[in-house]
């Protein structure tokens, strides 16, 4: 199977200090790269996972759009850097549908609109109503350029709120520093929020989806909240620059490289609704759609 050697960098791991009971004593770890052993030998290619973070997943995406078309150099992409970029970026120095040759789908999750505790709603109804009437006491956080930050926009435009927005550098510091009230309002992944709203640490709104969450069956939907428009899935998948040779990407396909994730790069749940995997249609279909 594809990666059977793996070295992390630290990025990888953003999802794991977060929620665990021990979030107070390792606020400073992960500090420095990450390095998972494998006591096994490689049954296959060797997959190196480099992290080009930056500018909401345009750089990476540069990078790749520019490599080789031979199959070794591989975008971790999706509905950031293929989809919203797009749309509100007037230069990208890519193109993020024709740059890039689809290979799979690797995972689906969706969003959540939660606050902090200390901010006494329970609804997004609730929410308008109190920063109405405590302008300037609320602010949101989410990094520019991806989902979280157009939904927050579209939130204050559409309901004329003066929640102030505050730009992050990815997820972990924005959900930090609302976990700390430092922010009260804040956007993520399910599998970033739900272990830290079933301990209370945060409270949920509303959530994307087209359905409940299952696991939060007293959460309605953003749509159920009177706030429809808001894409339901975000999207990550696997793709290679243009033009490279199809049967490259067959391989790449067949060896299940973006269907199994064997890095856990994507900590997202192999959810079956909507489904996960695919070949590479999908992903051009989910690109083309936008958000």
């Amino acid at each position: 199977m594809v990666a059977k050697r793996i070295f992390l960098s630290v990025m990888v791991a953003i999802g794991i200090g977060l929620s665990g009971p021990h979030w107070a004593s390792a606020q400073t770890f992960p500090n420095r790269p990450i390095k998972i052993v494998v006591p096994f030998p490689p049954g296959g290619q060797t997959v190196i996972i480099e992290n080009l973070p930056g500018a909401g997943g345009r750089t990476g995406a540069k990078t790749v759009a520019q490599a080789s078309p031979d199959g070794y150099t591989l975008l971790l992409g999706g509905t950031n850097p293929n989809a919203i970029a797009q749309s509100i970026y007037r230069t990208l120095n890519f193109e993020p549908i024709s740059d890039f040759t689809a290979v799979g789908v690797i995972g689906v999750d969706s969003n959540a609109l939660v606050v902090n505790p200390v901010v006494p709603v329970n609804t997004i109804r609730e929410l308008i109503q109190y920063s109405k009437a405590n302008p300037g006491k609320l602010s949101a956080g989410a990094s520019l350029g991806i989902g979280p930050h157009v939904t927050l926009e579209l939130l204050r435009a559409r309901t004329g709120t003066g929640i102030l927005f505050i730009p992050y550098r990815g997820a972990a510091p924005a959900i930090s520093d609302l976990l700390g009230n430092q922010i009260q309002i804040g956007m993520t992944t399910k599998a970033v929020l739900l272990p830290l709203i079933k301990e209370g640490k945060l409270r949920a709104l509303a959530v994307t989806s087209d359905t409940r969450w299952p696991e939060l069956p007293d959460v309605p939907t953003m749509r159920e909240s009177g706030f429809d428009g808001v894409p339901a899935y975000l999207w990550i998948g696997l793709l290679a620059p243009a033009h490279t040779p199809a049967a490259v990407i067959e391989k790449l396909n067949t060896a299940g490289a973006a269907e199994h994730d064997p890095a856990g790069i994507c900590r997202c749940p192999r959810r079956r609704d909507p489904p996960v995997g695919g070949r590479g249609e999908r992903v051009r279909r989910e690109a083309r759609l936008g958000y």
